[in-house]
């Protein structure tokens, strides 16, 4: 198999292109595209089969939540349970490379959660494509960091070629500019906690020193 690939525009998406990837992905495709924090690997979120490809080309077990793209706040509470304090804290951080854990809502699928926490991984990218994607489809996106495991110095060439030859659709930009991987914070409680430090790292720990006071 060997995917069918769109080159478009990271700062004025091709309509046309955008409308074709999104249906691809209404068809069940698993598509590599870009975000803000690198290639990723996707299906829709309700996608079961999508979703199962997926964990088995990133070797993740089932059970282990995944994280989806979503294009705004505006439905937040459709698929997680938010607090004040969460919300108010992710309005100050979006859009951006952040990675919120929250408990899940009974919209998102128990294959996409942790099983045992009932949590799942939201982000809002701060990604034009991805944001015309996620527009265009009406609902969010599996978004899973397209890493070939044993080998984390490949370029994002070598990274799009590898996963081409797997998914159904690649969506390729031309010099592509990431910010890294992204922040993860747990959110299931008021406690916050951050489970991995990356790209807007020292945004994040400014804003929540500037909350404690």
């Amino acid at each position: 198999m060997s995917a069918e690939i769109y080159v478009i525009h990271p700062k004025n998406p091709e309509i046309r292109k955008i409308q074709n990837v999104a249906a691809a992905l209404n068809d069940g495709a698993v598509i590599i595209y870009p975000t803000d924090t690198g290639y990723t690997l996707g299906c829709n979120l309700s996608n079961k089969e999508g979703i199962a490809r997926i964990r088995q080309l990133r070797n993740i077990q089932e059970g282990k939540s995944l994280t989806f793209l979503c294009d705004s706040l505006t439905r937040l509470s459709d698929f997680a349970r938010v607090s004040n304090k969460a919300y108010k804290t992710m309005r100050r951080l979006v859009p951006g490379p952040f990675t919120f854990i929250l408990p899940a809502s009974k919209l998102v699928p128990y294959f996409a959660q942790d099983t045992k926490r009932r949590t799942a991984g939201i982000r809002i990218p701060d990604n034009i494509l991805s944001l015309f994607l996620l527009k265009e489809l009406g609902h969010p996106i599996i978004s899973i960091s397209a890493k070939i495991d044993g080998n984390p110095y490949t370029t994002y060439d070598e990274v799009l070629d590898y996963f081409a030859k797997q998914v159904d659709v690649a969506v390729k930009v031309e010099e592509p500019e990431f910010v890294g991987q992204s922040t993860i914070i747990d959110m299931t409680t008021d406690e916050f906690k951050i489970l991995r430090e990356g790209a807007g790292t020292d945004k994040l720990k400014e804003y929540m020193y500037t909350i404690e006071e």
